[in-house]
């Protein structure tokens, strides 16, 4: 599991009023600042263009900061720590072919392990660990190419996991799966999380995957911070919303509508069917009982 994690609650990332504009000058960060706490879930959201891909970039130096600063784990992310942080920040693409390129998934799994000369046992233990975690090791021989779409995203996925990392960045995580492949990367995502304390930073456009998968959401638009809260917070943010082309979650929308005609009471929507289910329990027994 990785090392040296950090208590939950304690800030394990924090950016200081960091901006950032490209060379065309596209301003793509303006005075952002974020504390994300060890094995928090947080969902960053906001239109194409509002600064996501800029700001998941800054976290592991493949990306500076015009002004401001990022310290992951007590590490400011600078030059001379970027080989230690990029072992404590474990990126996952929205693509999973634009990371797989080795011709066996072992390979795959190894490659980050073989660079840094990890012993060979060492290194042959922990690709099978990994692939174990996703539940991949029936393919370690195969050739990732071939896979499914949700597979190769949990070879992608034991490919980070193999460095043993803190945190890990998913840009759109379900992006292109179906319902059930999605519903199957979700569990993961929250067993490593609970399991190994992980903490967890994802872009999604999916209202429906917040829920199930975030502790926090963070809505951005043209490189700030619009909103940051819970996710029953975020999602009463109905201008904000709008303005920013995001939807409700399709259950909010369910109960909205019931609320609207007088069905259920008026009170917090709920965000996913678990607590639908509670709420309309509890309607239905007071009906019962009346």
């Amino acid at each position: 599991m990785p090392a040296s994690l950090k208590k939950r609650d304690e800030n394990i990332i924090e950016i200081t009023d960091i901006s950032f504009a490209y060379p065309g000058g596209h301003q793509a960060l303006d005075h952002v600042s974020l504390s994300v706490a060890a094995g928090e879930r947080v969902a960053i959201m906001g239109p194409n263009g509002a600064g996501k891909s800029t700001l998941f970039q800054m976290l592991n130096g493949l990306l500076q900061p015009n002004t401001g600063q990022v310290v992951v784990d007590g590490l400011p992310v600078v030059r001379e720590h970027l080989r230690t942080v990029r072992r404590k920040v474990g990126m996952v693409f929205q693509d999973s072919d634009d990371q797989l390129f080795n011709t066996t998934v072992y390979r795959e799994v190894a490659y980050g392990l073989a660079n840094l000369k990890v012993p060979e046992d060492e290194l042959d233990a922990t690709v099978r660990w990994a692939l174990d975690v996703v539940d991949m090791r029936d393919s370690i021989d195969k050739t990732p190419f071939n896979l499914s779409g949700g597979e190769k995203k949990r070879i992608a996925l034991a490919s980070v996991l193999s460095m043993k990392p803190q945190i890990l960045v998913l840009d759109e995580p379900t992006s292109a799966l179906d319902p059930k492949t999605s519903s199957n990367l979700v569990g993961l995502l929250t067993k490593l999380n609970q399991d190994l304390g992980i903490t967890m930073v994802f872009a999604t456009h999916d209202a429906d995957l917040v829920p199930l998968l975030a502790d926090r959401v963070v809505l951005m638009e043209y490189g700030s911070i619009q909103f940051n809260g819970t996710p029953t917070e975020a999602f009463r943010e109905k201008d904000l919303l709008a303005r920013l082309n995001l939807r409700l979650p399709l259950i909010a929308q369910l109960a909205e509508g019931l609320m609207q005609d007088g069905l259920l009471p008026a009170g917090d929507l709920p965000l996913s069917i678990a607590q639908a289910r509670a709420l309309f329990k509890q309607v239905l027994t007071a009906s019962c009982d009346a």
